[in-house]
C-alpha cells in the first residue's frame, strides 16, 4: 500500500450541521501531513474519525490498511496520539509515567530510552506538575510513541509555546519523522507547517479546498506578484506575471522608483483565499 492513510466521501453531521461533507484525503507513508482550517472547518471531526474515536456516516475509511470504525487492539497498538490538551500526571515523576505507560504494551521502547528522544532524559527524575509547558509537551508526545506507533496524530502540537520551544519541538517532529513515522497533525500556524509538512491540506465547510506541498500551495490562488513604489506623496501599486518588465518600463525615462517592493502571494494569502477569509 502507498498510502498510509485514504479517505474517499467521508461525511458527518450532527444533527442539522454537516461538518464533514465528502471529504476525500491521501496521507502517503513517511510523510509529514499537515491539516489547516479555521474553526469550525471539520478538522477535529476528521481527524477523531481516522483516529477511530468517532463514527462517520459514510464513506470509505483506510488507516494502516484498516477501517478504524471497526479496527481492533492489534490496530490501535500501530498508531500513537497527541491531544490538544496536556496530560496530568502531576504525582508521578517523568520516568514513573513513561514506565506506566510502557507497561500497557506488549511491544514498547525502553523509558530512558524514550526519554532521551524527546529531550527529557535530564527532567526524569522530576515530578510532572514542575514541568513548563513545552516539557509537558514533549511528554505527551513521548507518551504517544511509547509503541513505535507507525502513524502519530498531533492536534495543536504548540498551542501556547513561545517562538524558542516552538522550534524545538519542531525539531523533535523532523527526528520522528527521520525515523520513518507517518504524522499527521492539525495546526493554526502556518509557519508551523511551512516549516514542517510535506504536503498540506486546507479545509474549508468540511470538504478540501486544496492539498499540495507548502511551497506550491500559493499557486493555488493569484501567482501575481504585487510591485509597489512612491510616486511623491502618492503610493502605487500594480499586479503582474511580469514585475521586471513592469519596472523596466516605468523607469525607462530614468524615474526612480522609490521605497520599491515585489512580494509574491504567500501560504498565507493562499490560506485566507481558499477559507474564504480574504
Amino acid at each position: 500500500m502507498t498510502s498510509a492513510i485514504s479517505v474517499r466521501g467521508m461525511s458527518k453531521s450532527y444533527g442539522r450541521r454537516q461538518a464533514v461533507r465528502e471529504l476525500d484525503l491521501d496521507v502517503g507513508y513517511g510523510e509529514i501531513f499537515a491539516i489547516l482550517g479555521p474553526n469550525g472547518a471539520g478538522k477535529s471531526t476528521t481527524i477523531e474519525i481516522l483516529e477511530g474515536h468517532r463514527k462517520r456516516d459514510a464513506g470509505q475509511v483506510s488507516v494502516l490498511g484498516e477501517d478504524p470504525g471497526t479496527a481492533g487492539r492489534s490496530w490501535r497498538a500501530r498508531i500513537g496520539i497527541v491531544l490538544q490538551e496536556s496530560s496530568d500526571f502531576g504525582m508521578l515523576t517523568v520516568l514513573e509515567t513513561a514506565r506506566m505507560f510502557a507497561k500497557c504494551y506488549g511491544k514498547a521502547r525502553a523509558p530512558a530510552d524514550l526519554l532521551e528522544l524527546v529531550g527529557l532524559a535530564s527532567s526524569s527524575g522530576s515530578r510532572v506538575r514542575t514541568l513548563s509547558g513545552g516539557q509537558r509537551r514533549r511528554l505527551d508526545v513521548a507518551l504517544g510513541i511509547v509503541a513505535t506507533p507507525e502513524l502519530l496524530f498531533l492536534d495543536e502540537p504548540t498551542t501556547g509555546f513561545d517562538p524558542e520551544a516552538r522550534r524545538q519541538f519542531w525539531d523533535l517532529i523532523r527526528v520522528l519523522a527521520d525515523d520513518g513515522t507517518t504524522i499527521l497533525l492539525t495546526t493554526h500556524y502556518l509557519e508551523e507547517a511551512a516549516a514542517l509538512a510535506d504536503r498540506v491540506a486546507v479545509i474549508a465547510g468540511g470538504r478540501v479546498a486544496a492539498v499540495d506541498s507548502p511551497a506550491r500551495l500559493t499557486a493555488h490562488t493569484s501567482s501575481a506578484a504585487t510591485v509597489r513604489w512612491m510616486e511623491g506623496d502618492e503610493q502605487r501599486e500594480e499586479q503582474t506575471d511580469h514585475p521586471t518588465e513592469l519596472i523596466r518600463q516605468r523607469s525607462m525615462d530614468g524615474t526612480e522608483l522609490a521605497q520599491l517592493t515585489v512580494t509574491r502571494p504567500t501560504l498565507e494569502d493562499a490560506y485566507l483565499r481558499l477559507t474564504g477569509q480574504a
